[in-house]
């Protein structure tokens, strides 16, 4: 008994594991694909290093404004000669020294200046990294998008493909019982060779689209969710251009960077100016000098312990004219960061107007080709009533065919392209960062919003290719064929032969 129930437990175990295998791979979230890229994706960890060297560097610059504490030891070995009139002398003698001594600047105002632009500089290494993950989030979410595009068109060749092959069945069959040409064959099996050519073209696409994010997140088999049916596009928010241009001027990084550099090159200045200004320490010592032997003057042994305070002060008076030169260099430097500054906001501004017009003009163009999808499919439905009625011919019906496929194609991408915007436009006015990733995974077919229509596979077009009001195939109703009376011509008549001509002759003669 115990064998038996260990034989079906082990059965019941193969049996899951078996089912487990058989189990379609579970696809990744937008979120879950960005947070893979940003622990794997070697720009922005680059970028990353980058700020961590930056911060770094600008934290040196505090050092010119603490003090500095040096200690110092040493052991020297003197041997006098010394020659007299009448007397040669000669004796050596050591000498150990230790002491360690501390400077406090007291005025230094290059010092200063310095310590400044390293804040600067940690701030302007913030605003760079801030750029690289707006880049990464829109990155990551391009290939996304890309790949699910290239499912989606890969579907849809597809199931064009299935349509002109029943069409060019039905060609065929026509042709055999007389009631078409061979030239609708023909023109169905050259609209079929170019689908199975787009079919190659389209697994070329997908392959070369997935190994793309793949090398994005650093993983193999990388499965995007698809979008969620119905289709939930997000709405633009503000709904005013100059609003987001407005939001651009204040948290830009790029706007930021430049105007951090305006206020380093401006500190530059005064670190150039302070070329002709003094500057004052605060000096702390305490050495000791041990000679065992005694000195050069003395013959016993002898220690001295010395404690030091003091203050130096400095003043250049003449360099060269080197400070007035380097006070016009960081001059002219400093219009020229204004330059750029000015130059930033009026390409941001530019950037953010354009990306707010493209988002609102792909919003647009997706509901037309939600119109043009239902049209499509309508002008498909009359043309094979058509054809089977005889007042369209096989071209017609595999042209509304193209047109229909081509149709969802352009509606899935616009649809992709509508979610990209709103990541575009907010990368534009600097706004963007990874919660906007929130909204968007809100679209796909995650978590209850998974829905039977939504899954994308090669064979299978995602929710994106869906018209959110289905319509109806075949709503033309279908109407008998016109009844033809047979074509019985009666014998035919031989024509009669018009009479001769009659001459008559001219007068006069």
């Amino acid at each position: 008994m115990p064998v038996r129930r260990l034989s079906s437990l082990c059965a019941a175990l193969a049996a899951a594991f078996a089912a487990a295998i058989a189990l379609p791979a579970q696809g990744q979230s937008l979120i879950e694909l960005y947070d893979a890229a940003r622990d794997y994706d070697a720009s922005y960890q680059g970028a990353r290093a980058q700020y961590d060297a930056s911060v770094a560097r600008a934290a040196q610059a505090k050092a010119g404004i603490l003090p500095t504490v040096g200690l110092s030891a040493g052991d020297t070995r003197t041997q006098l000669d010394v020659d007299v009139p009448g007397s040669n002398v000669s004796r050596g003698f050591s000498t150990q020294t230790v002491g360690i001594n501390a400077t406090q600047p007291l005025y230094r105002p290059a010092n200063w200046a310095t310590y400044e632009q390293g804040k600067r500089q940690a701030d302007i290494a913030q605003a760079v990294l801030t750029a690289a993950e707006q880049d990464l989030v829109v990155r990551v979410s391009q290939a996304y998008f890309d790949v699910l595009g290239s499912q989606d068109s890969l579907a849809l060749v597809r199931a064009q493909k299935t349509a002109v092959a029943e069409q060019l069945a039905s060609a065929k069959r026509n042709f055999e019982v007389g009631t078409s040409t061979i030239t609708d064959t023909r023109e169905a099996q050259a609209r079929h060779d170019l689908v199975v050519s787009q079919e190659i073209a389209a697994e070329n696409d997908l392959q070369v689209k997935k190994i793309a994010l793949d090398q994005l997140v650093g993983r193999t088999g990388s499965v995007p969710v698809p979008l969620a049916a119905p289709v939930v596009l997000p709405t633009v928010s503000p709904a005013s251009m100059e609003a987001w241009v407005a939001q651009a001027e204040d948290v830009h990084p790029s706007i930021r960077q430049a105007r951090l550099g305006v206020d380093v090159a401006g500190l530059e200045v005064q670190k150039a100016e302070a070329g002709h200004k003094p500057t004052l320490d605060a000096t702390l010592g305490y050495n000791v000098a041990n000679n065992p032997q005694g000195t050069s003057t003395t013959t016993g042994r002898s220690r001295i312990n010395a404690a030091t305070v003091g203050v130096v002060f400095n003043l250049p008076l003449f360099a060269g004219y080197a400070t007035e030169n380097r006070i016009k260099e960081t001059l002219a430097l400093e219009d020229q960061s204004r330059s750029v500054l000015e130059g930033t906001r009026r390409s941001v501004t530019q950037a953010t107007r354009a990306a707010y017009l493209g988002l609102v003009s792909g919003a647009g163009q997706v509901k037309a080709l939600e119109a043009a999808e239902s049209s499509s499919q309508s002008a498909l439905d009359a043309n094979k009533l058509g054809y089977q009625v005889g007042v369209r011919i096989n071209i017609d019906v595999l042209n509304a065919q193209s047109q229909l496929y081509q149709t969802k194609r352009d509606l899935a991408l616009a649809r992709y392209n509508v979610l990209l915007g709103h990541l575009k436009l907010r990368q534009a006015n600097g706004t963007l960062s990874a919660d906007d990733l929130q909204g968007i995974n809100l679209a796909l077919a995650t978590g209850d919003r998974a829905t039977p229509e939504s899954a994308a596979s090669p064979t299978q077009p995602s929710a994106a290719t869906q018209s959110p009001v289905p319509v109806p195939r075949n709503t033309i109703p279908r109407v008998p064929p016109v009844p033809v009376p047979p074509f019985n011509p009666g014998a035919p008549m031989m024509p009669v032969p018009p009479p001769p001509p009659v001459i008559v002759a001219p007068p006069g003669r």
